[in-house]
């Protein structure tokens, strides 16, 4: 696991490793096992991640990572040094804890693989599968047969696959068997680790471990035979060949066999065809597991959502709905922790969630907060959706308290703001806005702090966010507004997928009330009504479209694209809807808004982790946020290519 992060670098965490590597060794439930176990281990004073594997009370071999992951989300290379010596074994001297269990004073550290009485085995690291030259290649080529890796790969959406066929190519090119383990569930921070464990056989998969679900430990067995391996080699005669020259590694011979001398009637595992879910179920599960590992670890009551009645918020409440369907479906299969963590958030020992409506009302708080210029339409979905769920629903209005949050500024100034359709400039309605957007997150949190607290119930309740990734791309929401919240379910998940998403819940959660919520353009709901009905829309304001911000997004991050490869990429893409100039002054528009709200994401709430172009300051995306907006140089670039043109 990567989750330490900078507590790497404190000697505790290796004390630790260490005893509960002793414990390990000495658990009567490793016997006869070849255990593969992974932890920081300190070598001649350099940090190394490493794989400790031991048989029967004895370390057989110590092996560090080879190549780190370091891009994206990680950081490896800020507590790990990568082992750059091939095929290399050195001595490691082994603390007094453990050779008091081993009997052991060393033990090998380095680059080598097992050689038992009938199988030889290696092991990769996590990002080793993904690297050009990854390990197992040459290992296959020596002869190893087994390869494990254990792995802390996070879930992004429509990434799924791609671990499955890395997987499944190592062994089809090369033979073998791959056992890949991963790490499944919130690891304390934005990330979800999504299992997918799973056993390949000469590039077929022979056993597949959920990618989503509540059980923190799965285990996953397979039987196969390794004269298939040796079979499906021998007739690969560009692999033989290579096979001829390739450099050996060090072998250390362990005593014990992994088949049994009688075992011809022992059936073996047929391959299997893998089954991905699709990005709406990707939704509708990743975040909810998140969800409930944050709840029951934080040790929370439950949830306070501003519901607005628009399909952001709704596509969060109804993350929390799938959620509860999670945990009423884990306590049925006889998940004993889920349940004794959900009779401890609701604070009933004899609790046994069955109906996931009945849950939602016990652990979920939805509240609209209305003001003069909600329109009754929104307050309407807010509540019929609420209903449908099972939530517990607040409405209230808002409107005092803007009242006096703006009767204070009069007091001090002697002005009174106006917006714009009642003669105020853009300045003005503009504050107007902030204020009563900001007043919601005040009142949001008092609720969640103390709405249990009213209703003569113990604990506090999460606030969620909801702004999804596309605005927060562009700025285009109100800095310690609602998007300010404990955590964001969906800050990495696009409209248009949320869009998706809703479609999915309204077919499987039977979520009729979601119907209108769709066919409702979206709005914030900020500058007054026009005969009772809205009339300011979320991409009038941005000046683009959601579309258009996905396009800007991928561009930007996954394509590493500035202003002028931009525009010269997107003049190809919409040549048949825009003129290049056209193309110019969207672009030249996009990085105005974006630059000029960079300054939002230093403090954007902490979201799920779903896409791969997320504008996520922590550590995922690495900007500045005080920029010259006006790009004077990239913008000359671009108008001078239009005038070319």
């Amino acid at each position: 696991g990567y989750g330490c992060s900078d507590h790497y670098y404190e000697s505790d965490t290796l004390l630790h490793s260490f005893q509960v590597l002793e414990k390990l060794l000495d658990s009567p439930a490793t016997q006869d096992i070849i255990c593969d176990v992974g932890m920081p281990v300190l070598h001649r004073n350099v940090r190394y991640n490493c794989r400790v594997i031991f048989l029967n009370k004895k370390i057989l071999l110590i092996r560090p990572k080879i190549s780190l992951a370091n891009a994206g989300n990680y950081r490896e290379l800020r507590w790990f040094t990568p082992w750059s010596k091939a095929r290399h074994v050195e001595e490691y001297f082994l603390p007094r804890i453990i050779q008091e269990v081993t009997g052991q004073e060393t033990v090998p550290f380095g680059d080598a693989v097992l050689a038992t009485k009938d199988t030889c085995l290696g092991a990769e690291i996590c990002e080793e599968l993904w690297a050009p030259n990854s390990p197992h290649i040459e290992m296959g080529l020596d002869g190893v047969e087994i390869f494990t890796n254990s792995s802390g790969s996070h879930h992004v959406l429509r990434k799924a696959h791609a671990r499955v066929d890395l997987v499944n190519s190592a062994t089809a090119k090369n033979g073998g068997i791959y056992i890949l383990a991963n790490q499944k569930g919130c690891d304390g921070d934005r990330l979800y680790y999504d299992g997918c464990a799973m056993i390949s056989m000469n590039g077929e998969t022979v056993a597949q471990g959920s990618q989503f679900s509540l059980d923190d430990v799965e285990v996953l067995v397979a039987t196969l035979d390794l004269e298939d391996v040796q079979s499906y080699r021998a007739e690969i005669s560009s692999r033989n060949f290579a096979a001829s020259k390739v450099n050996p590694y060090p072998r250390v011979k362990v005593n014990f066999a992994l088949s049994c001398p009688d075992d011809v009637a022992v059936p073996t595992c047929m391959p299997i065809q893998w089954r991905h879910h699709s990005p709406e179920e990707e939704i509708s599960l990743g975040p909810a597991c998140w969800l409930w590992d944050y709840l029951r670890r934080s040790k929370q009551a439950g949830f306070l959502l501003p519901l607005s009645g628009g399909i952001d918020s709704s596509a969060t409440a109804c993350i929390v709905y799938s959620m509860c369907h999670q945990v009423c479906l884990a306590v049925k299969n006889g998940n004993a922790d889920v349940l004794a963590d959900a009779r401890r958030i609701v604070n009933d020992e004899t609790y046994i969630p069955e109906d996931p409506q009945e849950f939602c009302k016990r652990v979920f708080t939805t509240c609209y907060m209305a003001s003069e210029n909600s329109s009754q339409d929104t307050c309407n979905r807010a509540k019929l959706l609420a209903e449908q769920i099972g939530s517990y629903h607040i409405n209230l209005n808002i409107d005092a308290a803007v009242k006096a949050v703006v009767g204070i500024f009069n007091v001090v100034t002697g002005r009174t703001p106006r917006f714009s359709v009642y003669g105020g400039s853009s300045r003005e309605s503009l504050a107007l806005q902030n204020v009563q957007a900001r007043i919601r997150m005040v009142l949001a949190y008092l609720f969640a702090q103390l709405s249990l607290w009213a209703r003569g119930m113990p604990g506090g309740l999460l606030v969620l966010g909801s702004a999804n990734v596309d605005e927060s791309l562009r700025g285009y929401l109100t800095k310690y507004d609602c998007s300010s919240a404990d955590i964001n379910p969906i800050g990495g998940i696009s409209k248009t997928d949320l869009k998706n998403f809703i479609q999915y819940c309204i077919e499987n959660f039977q979520l009729t009330a979601l119907r209108s919520i769709m066919s409702a353009p979206p709005t914030a709901e900020l500058e007054p009504l026009v005969d009772g009905q809205v009339a300011q829309t979320d991409e009038a304001d941005m000046g683009m479209t959601y579309a258009e911000l996905s396009v800007y997004g991928k561009l930007r991050k996954i394509a590493k694209a500035g202003p002028y490869s931009m525009f010269c990429k997107l003049i190809n893409m919409w040549k048949e809807i825009c003129t290049p100039r056209e193309v110019a002054s969207k672009v030249k528009h996009f990085f105005r808004m974006y630059s000029v709200n960079r300054h939002k994401m230093t403090t954007l709430t902490p979201s799920y982790h779903a896409e791969n172009y997320s504008p996520d300051d922590n550590r995922f995306d690495l900007r500045p946020f005080l920029y010259n907006s006006s790009w004077s140089w990239q913008f000359r670039c671009i108008d001078k290519q239009v005038d070319a043109l």
